[in-house]
């Protein structure tokens, strides 16, 4: 049976704006739940969130059935890395995980292996959205060939502070990458609209007009023994798809392992793209307290680092406070 609430406005405003506030949701959530068809002011289905409330109207509310989607245990018990995903926090709000180089995080019809996602099912985190559907928890994303650092939601209420964390600045991430050539400048700085690519629609651009703004700064960290690679630390302002490969990309360089981005023929390779979420950092949504989690890279990527690298002075610049006190804290 469906939960049925009613509230009356007691001003002039947006229904978006209204029922965000009364149901304590996002306004694009609002929007989700308004095209479910199950929004009423003075008993008409309205179907615009814009729609301009009047004081003393009732608006109800009839909130949709969660949709519960089965998960395929089968499939993720076929898969190494569902058995060896490490946790590096949690408690009753949330999860902190290392997320495995090559796995996707959310299904979709192309994807045919287990995701993330479905490994949040099986660990029981089903989180509902307002709209009926399900959302697992899932924050932020990392592309399919990062690994690293993921902050998990296990409620509804630790995944609303979460997210306007991600909208205010003060969760904030620390990469890892190598790449070639080696950066001109010990920290260099890129703001550029990010958008589709309209030569590869699998790729993002950068400088496009129409495109979303974005902000990554990049730091020198150790050059490889040969000098042709360097080892780097990237600074996340914004949260855009491939955002570290197309302002890299902009400054001509790229990534060791990427493959959808161009590079040299003669550049190293790698199993994997080797680009690493090394640093998270958040305030807890019950504590209010600040937290910071380091992940480590994994045995294909220490690996190469090794053969490349003088692992003493890579020791050294991967320290968690050398890392955070080389960026400027402005935004």
């Amino acid at each position: 049976m469906r939960d049925v609430k009613e509230y009356i406005c007691e001003k002039s405003e947006r229904l978006d704006t209204f029922l965000a506030s009364q149901i304590a949701q996002t306004r694009s959530q609002i929007a989700q739940l308004i095209k479910q068809e199950v929004v009423f002011v003075d008993d008409k289905l309205v179907a615009r969130p814009g729609v301009k409330l009047k004081a003393g109207q009732k608006i109800k509310v009839e909130f949709p059935e969660l949709k519960i989607d089965e998960v395929n245990t089968n499939l993720l018990e076929e898969v190494s890395w569902a058995k060896d995903v490490e946790v590096l926090y949690e408690d009753e709000d949330i999860m902190v995980i290392n997320k495995p180089s090559g796995v996707t995080v959310h299904p979709a019809p192309s994807v045919k292996e287990p995701t993330l996602v479905d490994w949040l099912k099986f660990k029981g985190i089903r989180l509902s959205t307002i709209s009926g559907e399900e959302r697992h928890g899932i924050v932020h994303r990392l592309d399919k060939g990062t690994s690293g650092a993921m902050v998990i939601a296990k409620t509804n209420e630790a995944h609303e502070f979460l997210s306007q964390q991600l909208q205010d600045k003060s969760m904030g991430r620390y990469y890892l990458a190598i790449i070639a050539p080696p950066l001109k400048e010990d920290v260099t700085t890129v703001e550029s609209n990010i958008g589709r690519s309209s030569s590869n629609r699998l790729k993002m651009a950068s400088g496009l007009e129409h495109g979303k703004y974005a902000k990554t700064m990049f730091k020198q960290l150790l050059l490889s023994d040969d000098e042709r690679m360097q080892l780097i630390a990237c600074k996340l302002f914004t949260g855009r798809t491939h955002q570290i490969r197309v302002h890299l990309e902009s400054l001509n360089r790229h990534i060791v392992g990427e493959h959808l981005y161009a590079q040299s023929p003669k550049m190293e390779k790698s199993e994997r793209i080797l680009l690493h979420a090394y640093i998270i950092y958040f305030i807890h949504p019950t504590t209010k307290e600040l937290l910071s989690f380091e992940a480590k890279y994994d045995e294909n990527m220490k690996s190469f680092i090794e053969k490349k690298f003088d692992m003493e002075k890579v020791n050294e610049v991967t320290e968690l406070e050398y890392i955070t006190d080389s960026f400027t804290t402005d935004i």
